[in-house]
């Protein structure tokens, strides 16, 4: 998702939670981060401020358990002010950088007991907003496509990007290799996985299969056809 942030150009308003870590580098793909909540309240602040100019999209980007504990009420100040932007909810389904622990949204407690679990697109529709989609994380095409949608209507969206965070599930689907048609064009280093690396002298890519789980999504970036699984293996 962050590598199509940074396609867009847009001005990325970022959270507390494991994906901070993407406004360091080869990301680089996020501009603020204050504290819990606030990237909801600084994209508002940025869709009032730059209101009746041309700009970059506004796109703030939140955890699931991080937008139950601070979140709901910045969207409810947006929508209260008919103001616009994007937000991405990203729910791994977990609490992933404080252990794991349940939240609201995946029905579970800190104590591991089952609970109710909040629909998440429910609340945030019944909060007044009108655009409210789910999208796969792994599926480069879907998340492209909307992100470019919903940050070019000029309304505020809110965009729920779901899928299990691999500390949670710890299934591997066959690792990818990367084949002799590399070209050296840098491009999936730029994801930011940790399992691919770029040969210093060559510039060509490698895959550490120890590392890798299977997701596809540098398979998806490869314009060179130079990323796939072994035979036996498919990506979903």
């Amino acid at each position: 998702m962050f590598k199509e942030l940074t396609r867009l150009k847009a001005i990325v308003t970022g959270d507390i939670g494991c994906y901070t870590l993407g406004a360091l580098p080869p990301l680089s793909a996020m501009d603020t981060c204050v504290d819990m909540g606030a990237s909801v309240s600084m994209a508002h602040g940025f869709e009032l401020a730059l209101a009746g100019t041309e700009h970059r999209p506004v796109v703030a980007v939140i955890g699931d358990s991080t937008f139950a504990h601070s979140g709901l009420s910045s969207l409810i100040s947006t929508v209260y002010n008919r103001c616009g932007g994007t937000v991405c909810v990203l729910d791994n389904r977990t609490t992933a950088m404080t252990g794991r622990q349940g939240n609201p949204f995946n029905g579970e407690t800190l104590q591991k007991r089952p609970s109710r679990e909040l629909d998440l697109e429910g609340v945030v529709r019944a909060l007044g907003v009108g655009d409210v989609r789910t999208v796969d994380p792994h599926d480069a095409r879907a998340v492209r496509a909307a992100l470019k949608d919903a940050t070019g209507t000029g309304e505020l969206s809110v965009l729920v990007f779901r899928a299990p965070c691999v500390l949670l599930e710890r299934t591997r689907k066959p690792a990818y290799l990367v084949t002799g048609a590399c070209t050296a064009c840098g491009v999936c280093p730029t994801l930011g996985c940790p399992a691919i690396a770029k040969d210093a002298e060559t510039g060509r890519a490698s895959i550490d299969p120890g590392l890798c789980i299977g997701c596809g999504q540098c398979a998806q970036y490869c314009a060179f056809n130079a990323i796939e699984q072994p035979e036996g293996g498919s990506h979903e």
